[in-house]
C-alpha cells in the first residue's frame, strides 16, 4: 500500500473511524442480547477492511460461491450462502466455504439439503412472510407479489423438518425496527410453530440499526423475545448498517454547461460508478449542498459517459461549480464498489483507506487492463482475438 496523496478523481474514500463506530454499536447489540452479526457482502466486500470487521462481527454472509469463498478465506468466523437457486456444478466447490446452507424452495432443500448435512453444514430453508412493509421499493421488496424470493406458507413441506436446522427470513431494506416488529408476527403466525424444532432463526438483511434514529431498544426486546420464547441461536445480516456513512465518492468538475439550468460534469457516472442511483432511484447526499433553489446556485450534476440518462441528480451550492472543482458524495461505501462497471470503457474510481490517524492509504487504482481484461483472453502474449 502507498501513501495517496495525489490520486486522480474519481475515487471511493473508506473511512476508519467513521466505519469503527458502526461497528461498535453492532458488537454491543451482540453482547447486550447474544445474537450474532454477519456482514452481508453484497453491500460491502472491501476486503481490506475484513481483518478489522472481523474483530467485531461473527463472520459473512454471501449470495453465491465468490462471495463465500471471500468470506471464508478473508474474513473467517461464521460463512453463510443464501441462493435463490444454486448451480450443481457449484455447489460441491460451495461446500469448502460454507458453514450455512439456506435454501429458497422445498425443492432446492431436496435436491441438496442431505449432501449438505453429510458435510456437517447447518441447513436451512428461506421463507416468504408475505409481509410487505416497504413504500416506494418494489425493486427491493422480496413480499412483493409473485416475489420468487422464500418459500410461502402454502408451499412448505412439513416432511421436510427433519432436513432444517434453521428458518431465514428477508424482507426489509433500509427500515428501522418496527418494520422488523411487524414482520415477526406475520412470521410467527405462519411459521412459528416449527421453531421449537429449529436450532435458529435469521431475520436477514435490511435494518438501518446504526441510523441515528433507528430504534436499537425495540430490535433487542425482538431478539431477546425469539432467543427466550423459542431458545433458538438468532441471526441477523446487514450490509447497508455495517458501513452506512463510513465511505465517500470524491470527484471533480470536468466543465460546466447550461441547458434550461446549470449542468456540471463531473468524472464519476451514476451509471458505471453509483448505480443505484438509476436503479433504486436514489439520491445520494453531497458535501456542502442544498436542495434545489435551497441555496444561491442549483446545478444539475451529471455522468461523463454517452447515457443521457446518466445523471445524478439537481443540488444547489452557495458559490458557481467552476472547472477543477471536487465534489464529493457521501455515504458511498456500500452497493457502489461492488456494483460498479466499465461502461463506455470507464476507469473504475481508485480504493482510498483513511485510517484513524487521519492517513489516507492507496489500497487500489484501476485503468485499462481492468476494463479489457473482462472482455477477453488475459494470458501473456494472447491478442484476445478470434480468426475468423
Amino acid at each position: 500500500m502507498k501513501r495517496a496523496e495525489a490520486v486522480k478523481t474519481p475515487y471511493f474514500l473508506v473511512d476508519e473511524s467513521r466505519l469503527v463506530k458502526n461497528l461498535e454499536l453492532l458488537k454491543a447489540i451482540q453482547e447486550d442480547t447474544g445474537c450474532r452479526i454477519l456482514l452481508a457482502q453484497k453491500a460491502f466486500s472491501g476486503f481490506f477492511a475484513y481483518p478489522l470487521m472481523g474483530r467485531y462481527l461473527a463472520g459473512t454472509t454471501a449470495s453465491g460461491l465468490c462471495e463465500a469463498r471471500l468470506g471464508k478465506e478473508e474474513f473467517g468466523g461464521e460463512t453463510h450462502v443464501f441462493s435463490p437457486a444454486y448451480q450443481e456444478d457449484e455447489f460441491q466447490e460451495l461446500l469448502l466455504y460454507a458453514d450455512h446452507f439456506v435454501f429458497n424452495s422445498p425443492a432446492q432443500l431436496r435436491r441438496y439439503g442431505e449432501r449438505a448435512k453429510r458435510e456437517g453444514k447447518s441447513v436451512g430453508l428461506r421463507v416468504n412472510p408475505e409481509c410487505s412493509t416497504q413504500e416506494g421499493h418494489a425493486i427491493y421488496d422480496p413480499c412483493a407479489p409473485g416475489s420468487r424470493l422464500g418459500t410461502v406458507k402454502e408451499q412448505f413441506d412439513e416432511e421436510l423438518l427433519p432436513l432444517l436446522d434453521g428458518l431465514h427470513f428477508h424482507t426489509l431494506c433500509e427500515q428501522n425496527s418496527d418494520d422488523l416488529e411487524t414482520t415477526v408476527q406475520d412470521f410467527e403466525e405462519k411459521f412459528g410453530r416449527y421453531l421449537g424444532q429449529m436450532k435458529w432463526v435469521n431475520f436477514g438483511g435490511g435494518h438501518h440499526i446504526t441510523r441515528e434514529d433507528y430504534d436499537v431498544e425495540r430490535l433487542k426486546k425482538i431478539i431477546r423475545h425469539f432467543r427466550e420464547h423459542y431458545d433458538v441461536e438468532v441471526y441477523l445480516e446487514p450490509g447497508e448498517a455495517v458501513v452506512l456513512n463510513a465511505g465517500f465518492l470524491v470527484s471533480s468538475v470536468l466543465e460546466t454547461m447550461k441547458n434550461g439550468i446549470d449542468i456540471a460534469i463531473l468524472d464519476a457516472s451514476a451509471a458505471c460508478h453509483m448505480p443505484d442511483v438509476l436503479e433504486m432511484p436514489y439520491r445520494p447526499p453531497v458535501r456542502f449542498s442544498g436542495m434545489p433553489g435551497e441555496k444561491k446556485y442549483t446545478f444539475r450534476l451529471a455522468g461523463p459517459t454517452c447515457l443521457a440518462g446518466d445523471v445524478i441528480g439537481d443540488y444547489s451550492f452557495d458559490h458557481p461549480l467552476s472547472e477543477g472543482e471536487q465534489v464529493v458524495f457521501e455515504d458511498m461505501a456500500l452497493y457502489t464498489m461492488v456494483k460498479t462497471n466499465t461502461f463506455n470503457g470507464m476507469r473504475l474510481p481508485s480504493i482510498v483507506w483513511k485510517n484513524r490517524e487521519g492517513e489516507e492509504i492507496l489500497i487500489r487504482e484501476f485503468g485499462y487492463e481492468d476494463f479489457k481484461g473482462r472482455l477477453g483472453w488475459t494470458e501473456p502474449g494472447s491478442s484476445g482475438k478470434i480468426k475468423l
